[in-house]
This record gives structure tokens, sequence and C-alpha cells, in this order.
């Protein structure tokens, strides 16, 4: 109970920031669907190619929370950890340059991804828009794996809330046209999703300057502290983790692509479910985030013991998690299309699709959680070529395979997602037992 207890008291404050980011692109769906279907086909198109580049931009920044956490767990003292904050900012500028160079070029070359004309027009604003926000998207993402790795995941809870309060509201002014607004439907939400971004890593920033308790590591910054061979280990730690969230990430892009070519109700129904399961694997991966933390504190401590029973704690309550979600989408499943659209032939693809994501539950959470143990004892490499091997190697061909040769169309691509997430679910847990018993043979 003890180990439940703690991981519940990091896990509920990021599962909210992570289900509190999930409600925006919920709410953005839901408002610019009922705008139109075009303009929620745009947003699901942008965000697909977007979040691409920005789930590896994510997950190579998750490399600070492992590092920060051995170090607290290992005392190592606050020129340490300042240390880790230096490098930290500068690896998380390389990133930040890497992501505009990755994305901007995509501007101009839109239509070049068979979407339809009028899908396209939509996009441009609105993919613009994103784009502008990954300088204070990228600034927030660091801000709060540092302070996970000091075991406080409160501050960006409070800070996400807020924030997505805000951005509900103006996508309100901005998508539909109040207040004096025009009506901008796409690029609407665009504008109130670079505000809410931007606002974001302003009150990161007001925190870590106020808070004395943070501000002691920005005061013990040296610019000697900043040196080639901590960025290169931020690296080569980052890039592993950022591979692994980007192949998954590109599967699911593809399958919006992929399904973009059958007609734009497919596409919107895909998004309607995408954004189904987004909120269950929100819960699931502020488990994950807790899970790393509690899993590199105790092996900073040296106490294996405690890492395993964490980690196993850590998937007794994914599992709890996946039950219920799993639940509510099969029950629900006819009548959630709804909420987003009135079309009714978007809303019979999207509850078969529904029912599906509602079967796969268990496989994306125990995959999630796997992969999160392994990033707190510093394993990346081998868990990158497993999902890139699941995901690309099996899952995407898979996919093209039963959408359009076997005729299934959008569901084939779902059904093709239950195996690929299902291996690397199995494989991050048989390594995961592998490693530490042979870290437990290297301690005696």
């Amino acid at each position: 109970m003890p180990y439940y207890r703690r991981n519940l008291r990091l896990a509920f404050p990021v599962m909210l920031t992570q289900l509190g980011a999930a409600l925006v692109g919920l709410f953005d769906s839901i408002m610019v669907g009922h705008y139109g279907t075009a303009d929620l086909a745009a947003v699901s198109f942008s965000n697909a190619i977007f979040f691409t580049v920005m789930v590896f931009a994510m997950g190579a920044l998750m490399a600070i929370t492992p590092l920060v956490g051995y170090a607290v767990g290992a005392r190592e003292g606050e020129d340490r950890i300042a240390s880790l904050l230096a490098n930290g900012l500068v690896f998380s500028a390389i990133v930040t340059l890497v992501s505009m160079l990755l994305l901007v070029p995509c501007l101009p070359c839109l239509h070049l991804f068979g979407q339809e004309p009028d899908v396209v027009a939509c996009a441009r604003p609105y993919y613009l828009l994103i784009i502008l926000s990954i300088l204070p998207f990228l600034f927030f993402c660091l801000c709060k794996q540092f302070l996970e790795g000091l075991d406080n995941t409160i501050v960006a809870m409070i800070i996400t809330v807020v924030c997505n309060l805000l951005n509900i509201l103006l996508n309100w002014v901005f998508v539909f046209g109040h207040w004096g607004c025009p009506a901008m439907g796409a690029e609407g939400a665009g504008w109130a999703t670079l505000i809410a971004r931007t606002l974001t890593a302003v009150c990161f920033l007001v925190v870590l300057l106020v808070q004395p308790q943070w501000r002691v590591y920005l005061s013990h910054i040296r610019r000697t502290m900043v040196r080639r061979a901590e960025v290169i280990h931020f690296i080569r730690l980052g890039t592993p983790i950022g591979l692994q969230s980007f192949v998954e990430a590109f599967l699911f892009t593809s399958s919006f692509i992929i399904i973009g070519w059958i007609n734009k109700e497919a596409l919107a129904a895909h998004h309607i479910a995408n954004q189904m399961a987004d909120l269950t694997f929100m819960l699931a991966l502020g488990i994950g985030s807790a899970t790393t933390i509690r899993v590199s504190h105790q092996l900073g401590h040296g106490n294996l013991p405690a890492v395993r029973m964490a980690s196993r704690a850590s998937i007794h309550l994914c599992l709890l998690m996946n039950t219920i979600g799993a639940g509510l989408m099969i029950g629900l499943r006819h009548v959630l299309p709804y909420v987003f659209t009135s079309d009714p032939e978007v809303v019979a693809i999207a509850s078969t699709l529904i029912l599906i994501a509602g079967l796969f539950q268990y496989a994306d959470g125990l995959q999630c959680i796997g992969a999160a143990m392994l990033r707190g004892i510093q394993d990346v490499r081998v868990p990158m070529r497993i999902a890139a091997f699941a995901y690309i190697g099996v899952a995407l061909p898979l996919g093209v395979l039963l959408t359009f040769p076997l005729g299934l169309g959008a569901k084939g691509m779902w059904l093709a997602f239950i195996l690929g997430l299902a291996i690397p679910a199995v494989c991050y847990h048989i390594r995961f037992n592998r490693q530490l018993h042979r870290l437990n043979l290297s301690s005696q």
C-alpha cells in the first residue's frame, strides 16, 4: 500500500496535467467539428504532422527527469542539480531548433500529403500558428520534466489547468466569433493554442524565479557548468527516448494521412476515436511519469527491491485505469461521436473505431508503463529498437494491407494498432525484469 500511495501522490497531478492537455485537444475538436467537417479534418491533419515532431522533442526532454531524479536520490547536491538544469537548457535549445527546421519546410507543402483541397486551405493558417507555439511549449516541457525529477508534479498541474481553461475560452471566442471577434474556425483554434502555450511558459518562468526552493538552482548556475560532455550525455540519453516516442507517433500520423486518402468523413471519424484513446492514454502517461520518478529515486538510493515494488504498483494502477477507460469507451461508443459532430456517416465510422480503441487499452497502457520503467533505470536504446520494429516494421504495413487491399477501411488500421502496441507491451516488461536482475547481481 505505501507504494500505491506514493505513486499516486506523484501520478495524480501529472494525470491531471496530461488529461488537461488532452482535453484542450478534445475541446478544439468539439468546437471546430461543430464549425465544419473540413475544419475538423484540417485540425486533425495539422496536429498529426506537428506532433510527429513534437513527440520526439518532448520525449527527448524526458531525459532530464531520470537524471535529476537519480541525483536527488543519491544526494549529489545543489551544484550537480544546477549543472543538470544548465545543460538541460542548452539541450532544450538544440531540440527546439531541430523541431523548427523539420516543421517549417512542411508549411508550403501541405497539399502534397494527398488531402482534399478544402482541408488543406483550412490547415495552412492553423499549422503556422501552432509552429509559432513551439518555443514556449518546449520551455514548459523542460521545466515540467525538471520539477518532476525534483519530486514535484503539482506546479505543472496548476499551470496547465489554468492555461487550458483560458484556451477553451479563447476557442469559443475565436472559432465561433464572440465578443466582437470574427468567426475563424480552425485558424481561431490556432490563435487560442498559441496564446495559451505562451502563457504556460511565462507562468513556469515566474514560478522558478519566485519560489526559493527552485530559485536556488538558478542562482547556482554558472557558465562554466555548461560542458560539451554533459550536453552530449543528454543527447545520448534523450535521442533514443525521443525516437521511441517518434516511431509511435509516426505510426499514428501515417494513419491520419492514409485514412485521409479514403475520404474526409473517415478522417474526421478517425480523429474522434483518436481523441477518445488519447484521454485514457494521458492517464497511463501520468502513471508512467510517476514511475520514472520513483524508479530513478530508488535507483539513486541503491534500493533495488523498492524499484521493483514501485514498478509493480504502477502496473496495477495502470490496469485499473485501463479497465475503467475500456468499459466507458465500449459502453458509450454510439453516444460519444455525437459530442463532436452530427454527420451520420462520421458517427457510424467513429462508433466502430471507438470500440477497437477500447479493446487495445491494456496493450497501450502496459507499453507506456514499461517504457517509463526502463527510462527510470536509464535503459533507452533497446526499447527504441523494439518500438521501431513494432510500430514501423509490423503495425504500419499491416494497417495498409488491412485498410486497402483487404478492404476494411479505417477499422483495418485500428486493428493493426492492437498488434503494434502489444509487442512492446510484452517486450518492455521482459527487458525491465532482465535489467533489474543484472543490476541486482552487479550490486552483490
